[in-house]
Order: C-alpha cells, then structure tokens, then sequence
C-alpha cells in the first residue's frame, strides 16, 4: 500500500467554535473549505503536518477523537495556551515512555496530546539498515 496522504475526520455540530479554538488558539493553517459556493462554509481541512484534519459541519457529531500533535517545543505551546485561556487536561511532563506530553481538549471533548520528542528519545535515532 502507498499512502499519499491522511486525514482525521471530526464530524462536528459547533463548525464556527472549533474553527475559532483550532485557527485562533491552536494557529493550524486552512488547507481547503468546503460549501462556499453556497454562501456558507460547511466543513473546513486543516494542515497537520503530514496529513489532515478535516472538520465538517453535521447535525450529529461523531464521538471524540484523539489527536495526536508532534511540535518542537512543548513547554513553549503550554505557556501559549495557558495565555490564551486553554485548560489544560495534563501539564507537560515527560511520561514513562520517554516523551514529552501536554494534554487538552478541544471544545468539542476531542484530546490532544501535544508531544514533544526529547533529543535522547529513540524515536529520534534510526535504525540500521539491516533493522529495517
């Protein structure tokens, strides 16, 4: 199989406050909106490095989704949000498993886990060829 490229889909009820939380406090980039042409936006794609996050407006949202944020610096996205007014689920901490993570949620119950991957973290090493 050759994925080109991927998407996360959350159906939402609430387009006009996911749109302020997700391009207002979070800063992700529009990729492409949808229903335009009838006057009124009704779903919007965003950036989310190498794939997507689609929000399309729906009278029954689907049930939350985790999502799952790679940045380069997490404790500098905590101060940002926690300035913007974001509560925040978890502080960031390095968990068990050797990264860096800060928990919140959107207004519609979707997690983020904003992740940071510390230099020293083998997800940060690759592998031999012969591992491969």
């Amino acid at each position: 199989m050759e994925v080109l490229s991927s998407r996360v889909i959350c159906h939402t009820d609430r387009l006009g406050e996911l749109r302020s939380f997700y391009e207002a406090v979070l800063g992700l980039r529009i990729y492409r909106e949808y229903g335009v042409r009838t006057g009124e936006v009704s779903g919007v794609v965003y950036f989310l490095g190498g794939g997507f996050l689609e929000i399309p407006e729906s009278p029954q949202a689907s049930p939350p989704v985790p999502l799952w944020l790679q940045v380069p610096d997490v404790n500098a996205e905590e101060a940002r949000l926690d300035a913007a007014g974001v509560q925040i689920v978890q502080r960031a901490r390095r968990m068990p498993w050797g990264l860096i993570e800060l928990w919140i949620n959107d207004p519609r119950g979707n997690e983020l886990r904003i992740i940071e991957v510390p230099a020293d973290h083998p997800l940060r090493r690759r592998a031999p060829a012969e591992n491969r």
